[in-house]
């Protein structure tokens, strides 16, 4: 494709009509007159911010969460009975079934 000077002085001469139109079209239209419009595509993000907010993001899970050498030092409660407590159960369930049976009768 071999394009001549006149040519190249034209395309740049509607290149500029463009952008004059496009500025006055912002203006009317409230927009930012220097700033292009973009069309879709994502917000890219440095390497460094993106670091700041995985940090960020881990010590707040870690706050969260606990920390790990807090959570190792802290014993956990255990669940269940313990004999003395289910041998008060047992008790107390077979004195309901009982007082149950004399109901019936």
């Amino acid at each position: 494709m071999d394009l001549s000077l006149k040519s190249l002085e034209e395309a740049v001469s509607i290149r500029r009509q463009m952008e004059n139109l496009q500025r006055r079209l912002n203006s009317i239209l409230g927009g930012s007159a220097s700033a292009p419009s973009r069309q879709g595509g994502r917000r890219r993000m440095s390497a460094a911010t993106r670091a700041k907010l995985s940090a960020a993001a881990r010590a707040r899970w870690a706050k969260r969460k606990g920390s790990s050498a807090k959570s190792a030092s802290r014993k956990k409660k255990g669940g269940g009975l313990t004999a003395a407590g289910r041998r008060r159960l047992s008790q107390l369930m077979k004195a309901r079934w009982a007082a149950r049976r004399r109901g019936k009768k």
